[in-house]
């Protein structure tokens, strides 16, 4: 199992879904919710979550792409009960909170030329080339 807003979907995206699938025989992508990446990141994303979550389903190698919840935001945990959890680089989780939910192993996966394919950074180029 491993999570994302995926907005913008890029090669660093998909590399982060190529590397959790190596992990086990079915991978679930929990794609975040609207609200959630607006409360987490202090803004919408920039596509609304189902055409997000359509976008990760239809890649070959994801078994399951589906919503996180809202208010429960290990629902999906306890619903799916992955035997490992894989997170990005650079995700922010609070570990010891994951672990009271969560008794499985918990992988962090290696960047894909971050200095290019990084949410963050595209967001900025955009904004850049935009404000021209």
């Amino acid at each position: 199992m491993c999570f994302g807003t995926f907005d913008n979907f890029h090669p660093g995206h998909r590399f982060y879904l190529e590397q959790a699938k190596k992990y086990g025989d079915y991978l679930i992508v929990i794609v975040a919710r609207d609200y959630n990446v607006a409360k987490i990141k202090g803004r919408g994303p920039k596509e609304i979550e189902r055409e997000r979550q359509k976008k990760i389903a239809k890649i070959d190698f994801v078994d399951k792409a589906v919503l996180g919840r809202i208010k429960d935001k290990y629902a999906v945990i306890k619903k799916y009960k992955p035997s490992i959890i894989c997170l990005g680089y650079d995700q922010e989780v609070n570990l010891k909170e994951l672990k009271s939910v969560f008794l499985g192993k918990i992988i962090r996966l290696k960047p894909y030329k971050e200095d290019k394919y990084k949410s963050s950074l595209i967001n900025r180029k955009s904004k850049a080339l935009n404000n021209k």
